[in-house]
C-alpha cells in the first residue's frame, strides 16, 4: 500500500540495504516451510502468532502487483497466464506478505512501538502528498487516496509497519562489518591478472584425404548407422494469414488511387532545381570588387570568409532551390538563366546586389499516374491490410473451425500450400520449402508441423510476437513418412564427407594433444618450425573480468589454473590450448574510490547474509500457518480465478 508510494524504505543507503536483504531473505524459501491452517477464521490467510494477513490484504496485493509482473513476463494480461502460473507468482507475493508478518509478530512480542509523531511525521515528508511548496497538503492527501481506493486508516497502519520493520531491521543491517583481511583479499582477487598463450588448431586447416574406396567407406557407414538416415518427412496443409499476404487481396478503387496520386503532386512531378552559392551587398562598388576577386578564386569557403569581414554583406547557400522560392522576379531569372560553375556579374536589386554561381542544376522530374500505381497501390493496400485483419481473421478462423481447408474462400487473402517437408524446412530434394513466410514465422509453422498429430483438426494460430505483426496459420498433417535408413550406395558421397571430416579431426586432435603435452611439461608454448598453428601470445584477462578475445571454452577454466599449466578444449570447428605464463597483482590493487566503494558493497552483502540469517530464524521460532481456502478466495476477489 504506502510501498507503492515510497518504495517501502526512506531513500538512503540504509533503506535500500534494508529492502534488498529482506528480498533476498525470502528467494529461497517456498510452501513447504509452512505448517498447515489451524485456525478457525475463514478471512484469514495466514496467521503468524497473533499477526494476522487477512483475505483482503492478499487479493489487495495480487491487485496492485500483479499488472506489474505479468508486464514483465511480456504478457498483456493476467488472462494470458496459465492456473499454475497464476500460483506460483501468488505464492512469491504472499511470501513477501508473510515475511513483514514475521518482522512485526517479532516487534509485537519485544514491544517495539512506533509513536504516534513519527508516523505522523514520515506521511507528511513523502513528496507524494506535498503540494507545489514542497508542505504536506491535505486536499492531495484525500485525492491521493481516493485515486488509489484507500482509506486514511490503511495509510497510516501501512506506513506504522513499514516504520517497524524498520526499527527492528535497521541496527541489523547497521551492524555488517568487512574486516581489513577480507576486504584485501577481495581486492587481490578482483584486481589479479592473468597472462595467457593461446594456440588455435583449426580442423580445416589439414589436407582433405583421397577417396580411401568402398571397403574404408563401408566400414565406417556400419560404425555410425545414425548420421546416413532418411530424416522423418510429414506430408503438410498449410494456411497463413498475414498482412502481407491479404494486402494482395484488398479492393482497389481507381478513383481513390487517382486521388492519391494527385495530393501526392509535388512529390511526382518536381520542376527544375538549382544549388546555388550567393552573396548579397549593400553597395555596388563593393560586389564588383568581390565579384572580381571570386572569378579569380573560386573557392567558396574563401569567400564566405571575406564576406565575414565586410559591413552589410551575406554569404548564403541555397541548395535544391526552385524557382517559386525565388522572391525577386530579377533574381529568379538572373539564376535560372546563368550556366553552370560561372561568377554571375553583379545584379542590382531592390536596395541591394547579389554575385552567385549555380554549383548544380537538377532537371524537372516527372512521373505518370501510371508509372506511379504500382506503388501508390502496394502502399494503399499496405497500409488497408489493417483495418481488414480482423474481420478476415475471423472469417478464417470459422471457417477452419466448421468447414475445414476446402471451404477458404478466395477472397480471404490467405495463402494455402502444402508439401513434403523435414523437420528443418527442407523438402526431399533438399532444398528450403516453399513456405510463405520467413524468420520467427516460418519457424512457429515447421514447428507446429511436426508437433501436431497426423489426422488432428486444424485450428488458427496466432503467429509468434517476434514474426510480422498480425499474422496467423494453422496446419494439417496428413501424412508421416518415418525416418529410415540410407542404403550405402545411396549416401556414399556423405560417407565420403563425413570420412574425409573424421580424419581432419584426428590430425588435428593429435597436432593439439601433443602440444598440450609439450606446454604442460616445459611450462612454455614452443612449435616446431614446421608447424601451421597460429599462436596468439600474451593475452591479458582480470579474475572479475573476463577477455571476450578469450574463447568461454577457456575462460570457463584459465581463471583458476597456475602459472605454467596448460589446458586443451574443443570448440566448434578447432582445438584450443591455453598456456598460464604469468599471474600478478598490480600495487596498489584499486584506488581509493574503488577501494571504498568495495567496501560499502561488501558490507552490505555482510548485512544481507544477517538479515537473512535473522528471518530465517522467525520463520523456524513462529512457523507461518496457512489456509489454502483463503488464498483461493484472495486469488478470485482478485479477478484472477478460483
Amino acid at each position: 500500500m504506502i510501498t507503492s508510494l515510497r518504495h517501502m524504505f526512506v531513500d538512503s543507503w540504509s533503506g535500500r540495504a534494508i529492502a534488498i536483504a529482506v528480498f533476498v531473505a525470502f528467494i529461497g524459501w517456498g510452501v513447504g516451510d509452512v505448517v498447515g491452517y489451524i485456525g478457525t477464521s475463514s478471512n484469514v490467510v495466514v496467521q503468524v502468532g497473533k499477526t494476522e494477513i487477512t483475505v483482503t490484504d492478499l487479493s489487495t496485493a495480487l491487485r496492485r502487483e500483479m499488472p506489474v509482473i505479468v508486464q514483465q513476463m511480456g504478457a498483456n494480461t493476467a488472462a494470458q497466464l496459465s492456473p499454475g502460473m497464476i500460483q506460483q507468482i501468488t505464492q512469491q507475493i504472499l511470501q513477501r506478505l508473510i515475511m513483514r508478518a514475521e518482522l512485526l509478530e517479532f516487534a509485537r512480542t519485544m514491544n517495539i512501538v512506533v509513536p504516534d509523531s513519527a508516523v505522523r511525521n514520515e506521511i507528511f515528508s513523502l513528496p507524494y502528498f506535498q503540494g507545489s511548496n514542497g508542505q504536506f497538503d491535505r486536499a492531495i492527501f484525500n485525492q491521493k487516496l481516493q485515486d488509489q481506493g484507500l482509506t486514511e486508516q490503511a495509510v497510516i497502519r501501512a506506513t506504522r509497519n513499514d516504520l517497524t520493520i524498520r526499527a527492528v531491521l535497521q541496527p541489523i543491517v547497521q551492524s555488517g562489518h568487512v574486516s581489513e583481511t577480507l576486504l584485501q583479499n577481495v581486492m587481490n582477487y578482483i584486481a589479479r591478472v592473468s597472462v595467457v598463450d593461446i594456440a588455435r588448431v583449426p580442423f580445416d586447416q589439414f589436407p582433405t584425404p583421397a577417396d580411401p574406396g568402398d571397403a574404408v567407406l563401408h566400414r565406417y557407414y556400419v560404425n555410425h548407422p545414425w548420421l546416413f538416415r532418411i530424416p522423418e518427412q510429414r506430408h503438410a496443409r498449410i494456411v497463413i494469414l498475414s498482412p502481407d499476404t491479404l494486402a494482395r487481396s484488398v479492393p482497389v478503387d481507381e478513383k481513390q488511387l487517382k486521388q492519391i496520386y494527385e495530393a501526392q503532386s509535388s512529390t511526382y512531378h518536381t520542376p527544375e532545381t538549382r544549388d546555388v552559392h550567393m552573396v548579397i551587398l549593400s553597395e555596388e562598388k563593393q560586389a564588383q570588387t568581390l565579384q572580381a576577386a571570386w572569378k579569380k578564386n573560386k573557392n567558396w569557403q574563401d569567400i564566405q570568409h571575406s564576406v565575414k569581414s565586410m559591413k552589410q554583406a551575406e554569404a548564403i547557400d541555397m541548395p535544391a532551390t526552385r524557382a517559386s522560392a525565388m522572391a525577386s522576379d530579377v533574381l529568379r531569372k538572373a539564376v535560372f538563366q546563368a550556366p553552370i560553375d560561372q561568377i554571375s556579374p553583379v545584379i542590382k536589386l531592390e536596395g541591394s546586389w547579389a554575385v552567385f554561381c549555380v554549383t548544380k542544376i537538377t532537371p524537372p522530374h516527372n512521373v505518370s499516374y501510371t508509372q506511379a500505381r504500382p506503388t501508390l497501390l502496394s502502399e494503399y493496400r499496405k497500409e488497408m491490410a489493417a483495418s481488414f485483419m480482423p474481420a478476415r481473421q475471423r472469417t478464417l478462423q470459422d471457417t477452419i473451425a466448421g468447414s475445414g481447408f476446402e471451404a477458404i474462400p478466395d477472397t480471404l487473402g490467405a495463402v494455402a500450400v502444402s508439401g513434403v517437408l523435414d523437420a528443418q524446412g527442407m523438402t526431399t530434394d533438399g532444398h528450403p520449402a516453399p513456405i510463405p513466410a520467413s524468420g520467427a514465422l516460418r519457424a512457429a509453422i515447421i514447428h507446429q508441423i511436426f508437433t501436431q498429430k497426423q489426422g488432428a483438426s486444424p485450428y488458427l494460430i496466432q503467429g509468434p510476437e517476434k514474426g510480422p505483426e498480425n499474422s496467423y496459420f494453422a496446419v494439417e498433417v496428413d501424412k508421416i513418412i518415418p525416418s529410415s535408413e540410407k542404403s550405402f550406395t545411396q549416401s556414399r558421397a556423405e560417407v565420403l564427407k563425413a570420412w574425409q571430416s573424421d580424419v581432419r579431426y584426428r590430425m588435428a586432435n593429435q597436432e593439439a594433444t601433443s602440444l598440450y603435452v609439450a606446454s604442460n611439461t616445459s611450462g612454455k608454448m614452443v612449435l616446431p618450425a614446421s608447424s601451421k598453428i597460429h599462436i596468439t601470445r600474451n593475452v591479458a584477462f582480470l579474475s572479475s573480468v573476463p577477455n571476450k578475445a578469450i574463447p568461454l571454452e577457456l575462460m570457463a577454466y584459465l581463471p583458476h589454473m597456475r602459472v605454467g599449466q596448460a589446458i586443451m578444449v574443443q570448440s566448434n570447428h578447432a582445438f584450443l590450448v591455453g598456456l598460464v605464463t604469468k599471474i600478478f597483482v598490480p600495487h596498489p590493487p584499486l584506488s581509493q574510490k574503488d577501494k571504498q566503494k568495495l567496501r560499502l558493497d561488501l558490507t552490505q552483502s555482510e548485512s544481507d547474509d544477517l538479515v537473512t540469517t535473522f528471518v530465517q530464524t522467525l520463520i523456524a521460532q513462529t512457523p507461518p500457518s496457512i489456509n489454502k481456502s483463503g488464498i483461493k478466495m484472495a486469488i478470485a476477489r482478485a479477478g484472477l480465478g478460483g
